[in-house]
Order: structure tokens, then sequence, then C-alpha cells
């Protein structure tokens, strides 16, 4: 029952915005208070899930989002945009410009969020398609597969790193065993799939992006440019660095009942076990802790911001007036954006609070196979589900670790199998959707056919590896 619910649930939203053509954030609205209605839940029930669903995905983006808007514009009105594109077309040619973005996709995302490093490469894609004349989306899709790609299989994301833990798997060996499936899962789902999309049309929200032509004297220098697209990566390497080195800091609650306050009461406990001075333990862990303040993707947008104001604004000979009307623009440009993703929030907040997950879990128990491809088919079920990928991933692994242990699964092939189910189905309830919607100008028809093609594509390319991996394992 459960589960006709929330397809019920999806063709009410469905017919919503394309039958009635209401306004995407207000039917997921409307859809969420469907669904906990049929779900039996009480309206004010209902209201205080969508509320905190609203509050908790607006916590966790909106400043990456702002943050992520007002670079990508100061790149793109100060040409460093360009002048990346130029200087990557020169070195690898219109002929592999594809595997130049994938490559890019992939360095980017491996220590940045999904969207923090999807705001900050949209301007080079929309610039790329410009100057080049090539289809957007063709362009679009190699690197956002590999954006998508590392944030579900390989750490230090969240997800990986978390349940990484959970599976007691290594987590180098996640992140090496994670770049098999990535190879194949980009080039098909990104690369080959891209080629059926060359035709559909962009449009850009208005404001977000505005095609300029630049002479190359008033472009910046390669070295300036490329300091201010990648200072938020250079900063969030410095937590991915701490993580690997050693393991992510637990939450508030685990840290309390440690009897540790902070991430810094955290990294001078471990220091201390390992025997170093007081002076030591507070200087390393004084470091760690800078590191992780500094990687957050909130800060590390921030950081970046401030460095593109300055050198390719202020140092530039713009006005600081001029420079913070268009990020007044650029922010502008989004708030649609920030309400639709923040009644996926909402939509998916009720779906869980109506109990789907322990309804999925209780079926789970009857069902006999190959652990890692049940280990997929439980996260794909809650990724069509709840729509976070990383809520898929953390919930399928709870779940899974006895029936992997009793398997004698191996444990970094459970972590790729948990995150390759967590990529499909991409839909209403996943603000990755919406983002990739609004960001491009898409039908939500044509959002189905490009972005959920691409993450499904690449979900079963990983698990279709993973399985022939564990063969070899």
């Amino acid at each position: 029952m459960p589960l006709l619910i929330v397809g019920i649930g999806i063709l009410i939203l469905l017919v919503l915005i394309s039958k009635f053509k209401i306004n995407a954030f207000l039917a997921l609205l409307i859809t969420s208070f469907a669904v906990g209605l049929l779900s039996s839940m009480n309206p004010m029930d209902i209201l205080d899930s969508i509320l905190k669903g609203v509050g908790d995905t607006m916590g966790k983006i909106v400043l990456i989002l702002a943050f992520g808007a007002m670079l990508g514009k100061i790149l793109e009105e100060s040409g460093a945009a360009h002048t990346i594109t130029f200087r990557m077309t020169e070195f690898m040619g219109l002929k592999n410009i594809q595997y130049a973005l994938l490559i890019t996709g992939f360095l980017v995302g491996l220590p940045m969020m999904y969207n923090a490093s999807f705001l900050v490469l949209i301007p080079l894609i929309f610039t790329f398609a410009s100057t080049t004349k090539l289809p957007t989306i063709w362009l679009a899709l190699p690197l956002l597969s590999a954006l998508s790609v590392a944030h579900c299989f390989l750490p230090p994301h969240p997800a990986p790193t978390y349940v990484s833990f959970i599976y007691e798997a290594d987590v180098n060996k996640v992140l090496l065993y994670g770049l098999i499936p990535m190879i194949p899962a980009c080039l098909i789902g990104g690369v080959w799939l891209s080629r059926f999309f060359k035709k559909i049309r962009v449009t850009p929200p208005e404001g977000l992006f505005t095609e300029r032509k630049f002479e190359k004297s008033e472009l910046p220098g390669l070295g300036i440019s490329i300091l201010c697209a990648i200072t938020p990566i250079i900063l969030m390497l410095l937590g991915a660095v701490a993580d690997l080195s050693f393991g992510p800091p637990p939450a508030k609650t685990e840290l309390s009942k440690m009897g540790i306050e902070n991430i810094t009461g955290f990294y001078q406990h471990i220091f201390t076990e390992k025997g170093f001075s007081p002076e030591l333990v507070n200087i390393y862990s004084g470091i760690l802790t800078f590191f992780k303040f500094m990687s957050d993707a909130n800060m590390a947008l921030f950081m970046a911001v401030m460095v593109a104001i300055l050198t390719l604004g202020l140092r530039k000979g713009r006005k600081m007036d001029d420079v913070m009307n268009s990020s007044a623009k650029s922010i502008g440009a989004i708030s649609m954006i920030v309400l639709i993703i923040a009644g996926g929030g909402a939509f998916s907040q009720v779906l869980k609070d109506s109990h789907v997950i322990e309804y999925i879990r209780s079926i789970s128990d009857n069902i006999h196979m190959n652990p890692l491809l049940m280990a997929f088919l439980i996260a794909s079920v809650f990724r069509l589900a709840v729509g976070s990928a990383t809520v898929a991933t953390l919930t399928t692994a709870p779940i899974m670790l006895p029936l992997a242990q009793q398997a004698g699964a191996s444990p970094e092939l459970m972590v790729l199998a948990t995150g390759a189910g967590s990529v499909m189905w991409s839909h209403f309830n996943d603000s990755g959707f919406w983002m990739f919607k609004e960001y491009f100008g898409l039908s939500v028809k044509q959002t189905f056919q490009t972005w959920t093609i691409m993450e499904s594509t690449v979900g079963i390319v990983g698990i279709i590896t993973v399985l022939i991996m564990s063969v070899f394992m």
C-alpha cells in the first residue's frame, strides 16, 4: 500500500505540472498534502512534515545555491569562464571536448558536494555552448555524469564514506575500486548517451547567464581564472584529506555519547591516543579543525566569492556597486529554483514520515538474492520513494549489513552497489532533478528524457560492473 501511495503521488504531481501547468513549487506542496492524507496522516502532522522538509532542505542548500550563483556570475561577467573555455578548447580540441569536461567533472566532483560543483561548473557549460556553438546538453551530460558518480560512489563524499564504516569497508579501497565502475558509467551514461539529445534546445533562466562576446585582450589571465574556479575545490580538499587520514568526525549525538564536546575534541582524542605531547595535540587538532571549517561547502564557496570579487572584480577596475548588483541579479535568478528544491524537500519528508521506509524494510526480510544486487535494488527503491541519494544509501546499509556479512560479500563492493542503487530513478522528489530542469530551462518530459535516463544508466552500468568485479574479488 505505501508504494501504491507513492505511485499515486507521483501521478498527481505529473498531472498538476503537465496538465494544469501549476508551478512546480506549488504542485509539490499540493502533492505532499495529498500523499500525507492518503497515508492517513493527521493534517497538522502533514504540515509539520512539510515545514521540516522545507527548513531542513533550505538550511543545507540555500547558502550553497546563493554563493554558487554569485561565483558563477562573476566568472561569467569577468570573462574568466571564457578564458578557461578557450584554453581547454585549444588544448583538447573540439573533437575531445566531452572527455575534457568529463575529467573536469571528476576532478571537481571528487572533493565537492554535488550542488556546489554543479553551480561552479554550470557557467562553463553555458560558455562552452555559447563560444563553440555545440549543443548544451551534449556538453553537459558527460560532466554531470562524473559529478553524480563521484557523489554517490566515492569517498570522501558523506554517504559512501559513512556506509564504508557501516559495512566495515576500507575507505581507501572503496575510492580505488570506485574508479573502475566510474569509467564505463560516465562513458556510457555521459558521453555515449548525450548523442541522442543534441537537438534539445536549452534556455537558461533569465539573469543567470547572458551570452557576451569578449575580445581576447579583455579576458583575465588563465592563472587567476582557474584559481577563482578551483578555490572551493582546494578548500574542500582540505577536509577530504582530514577525513581520509582520520575518518569523518561522528555526528554531534555520537560525540556526546563519547563524552566529546566538538570536532576539536574528537581530533584531540585521536592524537592523545597516538601518544602525542599535549602541545602537539593542540596544534594538530587546531589545524584539522580549521581544515574542516574551511572545507565546508558553504564556507568554501563564500571564500571563493570573496576571492573572485577581489581578483576578477575590483582589481579589474569594476566598482563594488557594479559587482554587488550583478551578484544580486544572479541570486534573484535562482529564487524560484530555491523554492522548487525546498518543495522537493517537503515532498521527501512527507514520504519519510508516512512510513515508506519501514514498509520497505519489512518486505526486504523475505527476499533472498545476491547481496550486491539486493543492496542495489533496495537503494533504488528508497531513491524512488524519498528522492535523496544520500538518504537511500544511509537507509539501505543498515538493512543489508547482516545479509552481506552472512553471505561473505566484499564490504567495499557493497558500498559501491548501494551507491549504484542510490543514483537510480531521479524524479520529482530529487533536488538534482529540479536543478537540472530549471537551470537548463527544460520541460518535465525533457528532464525525464535526459537527466533521469542519464542517472539511471549510470546506476545500471555501475551495478553491472560491480557484479563483474565480484567474480574476481
